[in-house]
């Protein structure tokens, strides 16, 4: 098979593609969760505890502006993602069916053998 052929036969997988799908999925409910952290969360938390934004939260060491707000703000959004895949992933085991166990193994060909003697055996 050609280097092409190999390829083509990796991207169509079904994982190859699932994976393609959720990344896209994965960005746009990224802009979703930080246009609500941005707009809705962080300005709550900033009234709550002193009444600043955290974009602007800095300090100045020298002539550099280190920017910690920015930090702090990506770590709320991270706890928020964090938190909806955890629910999102809960209600999707709860919807699944349970797996039902495998049914027990047939006895092997010497547990057979060694059933007929006992029950020979019996019989005597």
């Amino acid at each position: 098979m050609s280097f092409f052929g190999e390829f083509k036969a990796f991207a169509m997988k079904g994982n190859v593609i699932d994976l393609a799908v959720g990344v896209v999925i994965g960005a746009a409910f990224n802009k979703i969760v930080g246009a609500i952290v941005d707009s809705i969360i962080m300005p709550i938390v900033g009234v709550l505890i002193g009444g600043f934004d955290f974009k602007s939260l800095a300090i100045e060491v020298g002539s550099a502006k280190i920017m910690y707000g920015a930090s702090i703000q990506a770590v709320v959004e991270f706890i928020v993602v964090a938190f909806v895949l955890f629910l999102v992933i809960k209600a999707i085991n709860r919807m699944k069916k349970p797996e039902e166990a495998p049914a027990p193994a047939g006895p092997t060909p010497t547990e057979q053998l060694l059933m007929e003697i006992r029950d020979e055996l019996k019989k005597q």
